[in-house]
């Protein structure tokens, strides 16, 4: 599975990005897509996921209320729509697919992942 990210930019704080993510290649055994993201000097961490089977989401406490993932099954995409964007939100984005049976609990964890996006930029200042 080949993933390509795009949407990132330059926005004000309070301002809101949509980022998206197209899968192509061998989709059909994909069981989550999710987006993470990797801060200056931090470690990747989840920020949300989506089901493939049944569009069911998950995000992280961070997020909650700001950002909302979804999903087109017929384009095989992504997105990742971003409000009352924050400073602190400044990142890069990757979005990542797996065919693992995930749970709640490990779909949070990079490792689970075999499939990456080459990450977008997304810089939240004034």
């Amino acid at each position: 599975v080949q993933l390509q990210a795009s949407g990132g930019g330059l926005v004000q704080p309070g301002g809101s990005l949509r980022l998206w993510c197209a899968a192509s290649g061998r989709t059909a055994s994909t069981s989550v897509m999710a987006w993470f993201r990797q801060r200056p000097g931090k470690v990747r961490e989840f920020i949300a996921a989506i089901r493939w089977s049944n569009g069911m989401t998950y995000d992280a406490d961070s997020v909650n209320g700001r950002f909302t993932i979804s999903r087109d099954n017929a384009k095989n995409t992504i997105y990742l729509q971003m409000n009352s964007l924050k400073p602190e939100d400044t990142a890069v984005y990757y979005c990542a697919a797996t065919s693992h049976a995930v749970t709640i609990a490990t779909m949070r964890q990079t490792r689970y992942y075999r499939n990456w996006g080459q990450g977008t930029q997304v810089t939240v200042s004034s």
